[in-house]
């Protein structure tokens, strides 16, 4: 068996690796060749790829996403070979701190490799929004004179430096303002849509704005007020996954996630 680098070719064999609930990994895999800060790799053995995995970097934090083994080579330790070799990636970068969202397939193998769960991301499907919400004043389209506020907003709440993200989805993003200061964002065409404010109130209509097109939505426990907020509507989650972290533990603020970017990217 050996490693090497997953490429454009080697797309095909990914509905053949999938399990059934997951979404089409086709699509991030192809984001992975076609980003510098993302490390995609295969395991093979006699020519056969047995295993996928990516390593996702933001300066010194990592990301490692999409660890998955063909049905055929499952539960023969190829998931905690994947995972190591994605580890050395990382370190190797200089990355102090390592990220996962956790199945429960996964879980158990993370935790052997001293992995620590963080917390719990809740998830919804199937969210259809009732009443109609009358768009905030709060509430506009972004403006480039907002973009460092949104940086350093993104930076204070995530602890990563995101910067190429935002530099790539901001104009299409939506901000929530107070006296001209931006207290939340949204960015609908980076990963899930992620959602990040730190105040509720701006978290709440930016989740509203989210739900009126999208019915799913993925936030960690810890933001009891958008867990509030699907009660109140008699929305239920449907399942958890763990978010797992190996190395320094870094400042990031739960409560002011309403919606997450993506189990690969946080």
């Amino acid at each position: 068996m050996r490693f090497s680098p997953f490429t454009h070719s080697d797309i095909p064999v990914l509905d053949e690796l999938r399990p059934p609930d997951w979404t089409d990994t086709k699509i991030p895999f192809q984001f992975y060749l076609a980003s510098n800060f993302c490390f995609p790799i295969k395991l093979t053995n006699e020519d056969k790829i047995i295993g996928v995995g990516c390593a996702i970097i933001h300066d010194d934090v990592a990301w490692l996403g999409h660890i998955i083994v063909h049905p055929d080579f499952r539960n023969q330790g190829h998931g905690t070979t994947i995972t190591k070799h994605l580890i050395k990636i990382a370190e190797g970068l200089k990355t102090s701190t390592i990220f996962l969202i956790a199945t429960d397939m996964g879980a158990p193998v993370y935790s052997k490799l001293e992995f620590v769960t963080e917390t719990e991301y809740l998830f919804y499907k199937d969210v259809l929004l009732k009443d109609k919400f009358v768009r905030s004043n709060n509430v506009i389209l972004f403006q480039e004179k907002y973009f460092d506020q949104l940086c350093q907003l993104d930076k204070k709440l995530s602890s990563e430096n995101r910067l190429p993200h935002l530099t790539e989805h901001c104009n299409s993003g939506i901000v929530y303002l107070e006296n001209d200061r931006v207290q939340g964002f949204y960015l609908p065409t980076f990963g899930e849509g992620i959602i990040l404010a730190e105040h509720p109130s701006a978290g709440i209509e930016l989740l509203k704005l989210h739900l009126s097109k999208n019915d799913k939505v993925v936030f960690p426990i810890e933001n009891t007020f958008a867990l509030q907020f699907m009660m109140q509507h008699s929305f239920e989650f449907f399942r958890k996954a763990k978010r797992m972290r190996l190395g320094a533990k870094r400042d990031w603020t739960p409560f002011s996630i309403f919606n997450r970017i993506g189990g690969n990217l946080g």
